[in-house]
């Protein structure tokens, strides 16, 4: 599709000198964010900063399909961002359907343009929206067969500087607001969240008798993130 048709906010920067200064380092890593980057993905500038990185998303996509609960066979990715993660979970060939969720309707557009780029469109059904209330309502039939994946905002770059990531304060949601809405929807679900965070925390939300998986997540040497089974998943 043509740069022409993309929303004004949307780009698909081609030289170095396009790109604003804050996210350059990222433009540099554009392959390993996007294989296909070449082939004219969409991002809007905040995008950028919330896409996993390819070879990352597959992993983690690959690891809940080959783990998750017996009987689930829809995902539901509750912040689709620009489509990193939908569309590896759209690759695995595992669920007979992906709904996925974003609020900013620009970068919604970016996922479903990457989502074409990449050959899965047609096993994704989008929403535009917010996800707490679109679980409640649009989806509440499909808890009983699905898995929540969710790979939430952490409050910007800055989540960097910080030792250990407080989850108390993680911004716009924190870990204990995710967990007691996701709970209501699906005790089986995947959170995304960053390498420092504070596993006590994590901890205090599983229930007694229950269990919680963390996988550390690593590219080329680098710590990258975490993922909080939580659940019946089978990891491994």
């Amino acid at each position: 599709m043509a740069d022409e048709d993309a929303p004004p906010e949307v780009h698909h920067y081609s030289s170095l000198q396009e790109v604003p200064w804050d996210i350059q380092n990222y433009w540099a890593q554009r392959y390993r964010i996007f294989s296909k980057y070449d082939y004219g993905v969409w991002l809007t500038d905040d995008a950028w900063f919330g896409v996993t990185p390819e070879p990352v998303a597959n992993t983690i996509a690959s690891q809940i399909a080959e783990s998750a609960p017996a009987g689930r066979s829809v995902l539901v990715d509750a912040f689709a961002g620009a489509g990193g993660n939908t569309i590896a979970f759209a690759l695995t060939g595992k669920w007979k359907r992906i709904y996925a969720i974003e609020k900013n309707p620009a970068v919604l557009k970016c996922a479903k343009h990457n989502a074409k780029i990449y050959g899965v469109e047609d096993k994704i059904t989008w929403f535009e929206g917010d996800c707490f209330e679109i679980l409640k309502n649009q989806l509440k039939e499909l808890a009983p067969y699905s898995v929540v994946f969710a790979s939430p905002p952490w409050g910007g770059p800055g989540y960097r500087s910080d030792q250990v990531f407080n989850l108390k304060t993680m911004e716009p949601y924190s870990l204990q607001r995710l967990y007691d809405e996701y709970s209501v929807f699906s005790k089986h679900m995947v959170l995304y969240i960053p390498r420092t965070s504070d596993l006590k925390q994590v901890a205090k939300l599983v229930p007694d008798g229950g269990k919680a998986t963390v996988m550390h997540y690593c590219m080329e040497g680098a710590s990258k993130a975490l993922c909080i089974f939580y659940g019946d998943f089978n990891v491994s």
